[in-house]
């Protein structure tokens, strides 16, 4: 699905002046995404990064001690990122940002033809083979987190570099407070309710409390574990199932883990799904294990949505179990036809993939990506996933 106009948020940041420059690309329709124009201030650009670009042999092809790159970020919806505090970190630079969605590859070519830098906001965008290998300047990718949205071989052969750091260690704690702010919409009916004020009703329904219910935490990591211990200062039940190393820690901190994976959706009165989207874990929640939740039971994705087999979650909400779904995710992304099956539910709450979307969450993310950008320009790329990259240049180098 694509958006139908291009974004009017291009900044060149000139690294002669400082300059910051807004310009328009020709429109290929309508945008359903809000779109500002991006006009930078000298105080948003104020630090200039002088830096020397190593090239992907990273020998002698330097560009010179402050060169400029091309840098385009994608898909930034809300036209945030220049805010950010860190977008200095990229002062020096020619910043292109579109703010629109397209999946259209002669579009993205257009756009990205000069492009050295590529960076990503989460899986918005797939980068393929196929634009891969219309891309003849491009560098770098620089984005955050995991990667399916990007075919990582194709990147290999066309010698780019993937920088994605994985954060160990430092949860989502905005992905936690969304997944607990819809565990509480959902169980007392608070878009139903509010919406049915707004229409001059009062008191159309009857919720359900937390406390004393049973909580199931499905994947135990490091957005799972904040998620549990929410629940446990609401005073609920919380019970753990994931793979076993999973398990092992779940009980060092505490919490009892499920007797099976059948017992585990047996019993919960809410479940919450905290996994990473890899071959291991797609389809993983299947149309059996939804049927056998209780018919008042909460099911709750903030993660991704190919964790559930497809259709199965609308399949079992249509049969009644679970009863109600909290969903922030979907099988594809934006979704923007109101004929969705899930939005068109009344037991169904639902977000527009905002798990990430705030701003410290934003800015803790940024200064990670941009700072992939600033040690690639050093000649030291960092958070590597294909390394391979980096080893034949080394290899070249020694020939």
């Amino acid at each position: 699905m694509e958006a139908n106009t291009p974004s009017q948020s291009i900044i060149s940041c000139a690294q002669e002046n400082n300059d910051t420059k807004t310009a328009s690309a020709a429109a290929y329709g309508s945008s359903p995404f809000p779109i500002t124009a991006a006009r930078g201030s000298k105080d948003d650009l104020s630090n200039t990064i002088h830096s020397t670009l190593a090239h992907m042999n990273l020998r002698n092809q330097i560009k010179g001690a402050g060169a400029s790159l091309n840098i385009t970020i994608l898909d930034d919806y809300h036209d945030t990122i220049r805010t950010l505090k860190c977008f200095s970190k990229l002062s020096g630079h020619n910043v292109t940002i579109w703010n629109d969605h397209t999946e259209n590859i002669d579009i993205l070519h257009d756009r990205l033809k000069d492009t050295e830098v590529l960076v990503l906001i989460r899986e918005r965008t797939q980068i393929r083979e196929a634009l891969l290998k219309r891309l003849t300047k491009l560098k770098l990718i620089s984005q955050r987190s995991v990667y399916p949205h990007i075919d990582i071989d194709a990147c290999t052969r066309q010698k780019v570099i993937v920088s994605s750091d994985q954060h160990p260690g430092t949860p989502s704690y905005a992905a936690a407070e969304l997944t607990w702010g819809l565990i509480i919409a959902a169980m007392r009916q608070i878009p139903q309710q509010m919406a049915a004020l707004k229409e001059g009703k009062w008191q159309t329904g009857v919720g359900y409390g937390l406390r004393g219910k049973t909580l199931g935490i499905y994947g135990y990591g490091r957005i799972g574990r904040t998620v549990a211990r929410y629940g446990q200062a609401f005073g609920m039940n919380v019970i753990v199932w994931a793979r076993e190393a999973s398990l092992n820690r779940a009980q060092m901190d505490g919490f009892p883990v499920a007797d099976s994976k059948n017992v585990f959706f047996e019993e919960c009165d809410i479940i919450s799904l905290h996994m990473r989207l890899v071959d291991a874990t797609r389809n993983i929640v299947t149309a059996s294990d939804l049927a056998r939740m209780k018919s008042t039971a909460l099911i709750v994705n903030t993660s991704r949505a190919g964790l559930i087999e497809p259709s199965a979650l609308v399949n079992a909400l249509l049969a009644g179990r679970p009863g109600m779904a909290a969903v922030d995710v979907y099988e594809e992304e934006p979704v923007l036809d109101t004929s969705h099956p899930l939005l068109i539910m009344d037991n169904v709450v639902c977000t527009p993939h905002i798990g990430y979307v705030s701003r410290d969450e934003y800015e803790i993310q940024f200064v990670d990506i941009f700072n992939q950008i600033t040690a690639y320009c050093a000649g030291k790329p960092v958070a590597v996933v294909n390394p391979e990259v980096l080893d034949a240049w080394k290899h070249n180098e020694n020939d």
